[in-house]
């Protein structure tokens, strides 16, 4: 007999009573199981008459040993019973046993009953796309900045000149450590070095040496210099100004584009790509708003298990890319005053969204009889194959197919959503005035 409860965020008890014939036969079998290697004095091992057994092993010994030969018997046959699938690992606990039966109490968490509400019709605003000839000219003058070159200049330094300089910082009498270096090419106007640094230069002349009164930032990251007067004695050696080339066909051939000849050729390409990056950003974030909105008309109480496995995932995934760096995680938590449970704090709260989206898409792909073909099927593991190199077959023998068919079907149904969304697309705002530039508060290196 056996009876489930459900509680709780999709957890539950499933309590299970054997008894009669079934717990009689099975206290039975597991004392013959401990007579083996019962050992009495005057018998080999197993071998003493069952009466002498009998008063060695106790009767809480022989039920206890029968649970545990038969608990996960019972219990698979329970979950058949109940229609019940866990999707964690079930935890028992013996609530009572004895010598007419046994009640067993697994708990686990299910699949949660999840309801989503007007799926159809959420709003999908895409922004403005186009590219102005401001940005447009931008970004020519960025690649063109890329490749200019630093020529020495006789006059005094200017806004975006670079200046060659030795320099040392004093607080009081004392050099301080990290404020010295030989040689260093500083862009003036790149706000590289502490407020007042780069403006004071500006006007300087090769061979000139200028002391620089200073005040270094109150939240300055180093303690012993937060809020500190400093002196940095500098010396210019050289100053340089900066030529840009002309955007010419000699220029298109210099940047080295995939069929890029010709000045022309530049300008159409730049400005696609300009474009195409606006679309994807543009689409990328109604996307992500889309499912914002989706994620508010689920209904659901999320498992601590599924977010509990999100939130193990997301910190799998940054493993995996600090590892590109030569760092394992342990080193990385340490690098960042960190401890693994303040990451895991870190990615709960997007952990329990990105479960709850993906139970709503579940849902809905259920109630629209969303499946892949298997034409689908068959091409996922091909694109799966291509992105790793590795062979198609070796692919289909790693992952589960089942697994795979979920993320279809998932997709599928995030498709279904964007389909029917109500798209529109966002007022042009009016161009803004461009934005007086922050002063940067870095290190004097």
């Amino acid at each position: 007999m056996s009876n489930w409860t459900l509680k709780e965020k999709s957890t539950g008890d499933l309590e299970v009573t054997i008894e009669g014939e079934e717990w009689t036969k099975a206290v039975e079998k597991a004392f013959n199981k401990i007579a083996k290697n019962v050992t009495i004095n005057g018998f080999r091992k197993g071998t003493a008459p069952k009466n002498l057994i009998e008063e060695k092993v106790t009767a809480p010994e022989r039920q206890i040993q029968a649970v545990e030969d038969n608990a996960n018997v019972w219990m698979r046959k329970a979950l058949e019973e109940n229609k019940l699938e866990p999707i964690s690992q079930p935890q028992m606990d013996v609530k009572s046993v004895d010598a007419q039966k046994a009640v067993l109490v697994f708990t686990f968490a299910v699949q949660p009953e999840v309801k989503v509400a007007d799926y159809k019709g959420l709003p999908y605003t895409l922004e403005d796309t186009e590219v102005s000839d401001d940005d447009f000219n931008a970004e020519l003058n960025r690649m063109r900045e890329t490749y200019a070159d630093l020529q020495t200049k006789e006059g005094a330094a200017e806004k975006g000149d670079t200046v060659n300089i030795d320099y040392e910082g004093f607080k009081g009498d004392v050099a301080f450590e990290g404020g010295k270096a030989e040689g260093y090419n500083l862009e003036l106007g790149s706000n590289s070095f502490i407020p007042g640094f780069e403006e004071k230069l500006i006007g300087a002349k090769a061979g000139e040496d200028k002391e620089l009164n200073l005040k270094f930032p109150e939240d300055y990251h180093a303690e012993e210099l937060k809020g500190a007067d400093v002196v940095f004695k500098v010396k210019v050696n050289e100053v340089k100004t900066k030529v840009m080339p002309e955007i010419d066909d000699d220029f298109a051939k210099d940047v080295n584009i995939p069929n890029v000849e010709t000045a022309e050729d530049l300008k159409k390409t730049v400005r696609e790509r300009l474009e195409n990056s606006r679309k994807s950003e543009a689409e990328q974030k109604a996307d992500n708003a889309l499912m914002d909105a989706f994620c508010e008309k689920v209904e659901v109480e999320i498992p601590d298990v599924l977010v509990d496995e999100e939130v193990q995932n997301e910190i799998n995934q940054l493993a995996s890319q600090i590892q590109q760096y030569g760092m394992n995680l342990n080193q990385y938590l340490s690098m960042m005053g960190k401890k693994p449970e303040d990451l895991k704090a870190e990615y709960h709260d997007n952990a329990e969204k990105t479960v709850k989206i993906r139970l709503g898409l579940e849902a809905v792909a259920k109630a629209e009889d969303l499946k892949p073909t298997e034409e689908e099927i068959n091409t996922e593991y091909e694109n799966i194959a291509k992105q790793y190199n590795m062979d198609a077959a070796k692919v289909k023998s790693m992952i589960d197919p089942e697994l795979l068919k979920k993320d279809l079907c998932n997709q599928k149904a995030y498709d279904f959503v964007k389909e029917n969304a109500s798209k529109t697309a966002a007022e042009k705002k009016p161009a803004k005035k461009p934005a007086a530039k922050k002063v940067a508060k870095k290190d004097a290196e």
